[in-house]
């Protein structure tokens, strides 16, 4: 007999049970999490190598692609791919029947970068769009070496719900013309949507900022948006509410995090996706800052995904305490194309190659061999 996808069976799921997000029937629930590589082509497209590389891991119970613009404003890093012109979107299109025809499910996560981004990367050499004007400290490498942030230009309020249909035109070319299986919003790590979240960095005084219920609406409004274009149970949201990539921090992000995870249920999403590394992770919330993960999964009513340094045991025992109804990761799936095939037989994983994270070519990105392949 089959194993049930029903979320409330009384059989006690491991990382092979099959599990339904929404629309998208999943075989397993070992989740491919989002991991920016920075191998776009001309016009930040994705090349034929990226949809070798995507099918490569299309055993994954769902690949979330890297960060992906949503807009020419988008962008903060070297090479990064969008879906925002007929050339990007014709690209994804190749990768989504790459992927689907080696048997895989893949949604692709929309960003836009806000203030982590430098003029560089900006229309005209302009200045990055943020909520609130405070830059971030730190450095970011803009293809010229490292620079600082710059301070970005705080949006006015009429211009937000621009930055709404963008994230909706993106999903529709998502969904309809690339032909991916859904979107994932990118409302973590420090990124715009997460900037709006956060109160270190959203000081605004209108209807977006102040009360953590104004400090959601940007999110809100792109999730109804985009669910009128896609369907809702083609999205999921990502949320990494103790993060401090990016110079994020929250001054209360227990509360504001389970009001804002509430304000999700209503529209009966795909999944809900959250960061909270495992002890000695470089996710794991900092020292005195509150573990969430567990009070967010009580109380969102929809599958729920959780990310952060897990093992296969580890991904194991979250599943059957109800921790999670999926977990994904990042690492292994660099350096292991066949993850879920040596989490069922116990095989041993490779050790990525941490130079070749970002740029480049075929090294480190779709020259790691196969399970069949190491044993042969």
């Amino acid at each position: 007999m089959p194993q049930s996808t029903d979320l409330h069976s009384t059989a006690i799921p491991d990382l092979f049970t099959p599990l339904r997000l929404g629309a998208i029937e999943l075989p397993n629930r070992v989740v491919m999490a989002p991991m920016t590589r920075s191998r776009a082509g001309e016009g930040n497209c994705p090349t034929a190598l990226t949809a070798e590389y995507y099918a490569q891991r299309a055993s994954a119970g769902l690949i979330i692609t890297e960060a992906t613009q949503v807009c020419d404003t988008a962008q903060g890093y070297p090479s990064t791919p969008g879906i925002h012109t007929d050339a990007q979107t014709l690209a994804w299109r190749a990768v989504a029947d790459a992927v689907h025809n080696a048997g895989g499910r893949i949604v692709t996560q929309l960003w836009h970068v806000g203030r982590i981004s430098h003029p560089r990367f900006q229309p005209n050499g302009a200045a990055p769009v943020a909520p609130s004007a405070i830059a971030a400290k730190g450095q970011l490498f803009t293809g010229a070496g490292m620079e600082p942030f710059p301070v970005p230009r705080a949006l006015e309020t009429a211009e937000i719900p621009a930055l709404v249909r963008h994230f909706a035109d993106a999903a529709k070319r998502a969904v309809f013309d690339a032909g991916l299986d859904g979107v994932e919003i990118h409302a973590a790590n420090g990124y715009l949507i997460d900037q709006f979240l956060r109160d270190s960095t959203n000081t605004r005084t209108d209807q977006y900022g102040g009360t953590v219920e104004n400090r959601c609406r940007f999110l809100l409004e792109i999730l109804e948006a985009t669910a009128h274009a896609v369907g809702a149970d083609r999205i999921g949201v990502r949320l990494s509410p103790t993060g401090v990539f990016n110079d994020m921090s929250d001054s209360d992000p227990l509360p504001h995090f389970l009001a804002i995870t509430k304000a999700l249920n209503p529209f009966n999403l795909a999944y809900l996706h959250v960061i909270e590394g495992r002890p000695g992770h470089h996710m794991a919330p900092p020292e005195g800052a509150p573990h969430v993960a567990s009070a967010l999964r009580a109380a969102y009513k929809g599958p729920f995904i959780l990310n952060g340094g897990y093992s296969r045991s580890d991904a194991d025992a979250a599943l059957a305490k109800g921790e999670a109804d999926a977990v994904s990761f990042g690492e292994p799936f660099i350096s292991n194309p066949d993850l879920p095939a040596r989490f069922r037989v116990g095989a041993s994983l490779a050790e990525p190659d941490r130079t070749t994270y970002y740029g480049g070519d075929a090294k480190g990105y779709t020259d790691y061999p196969a399970l069949e392949s190491v044993a042969a």
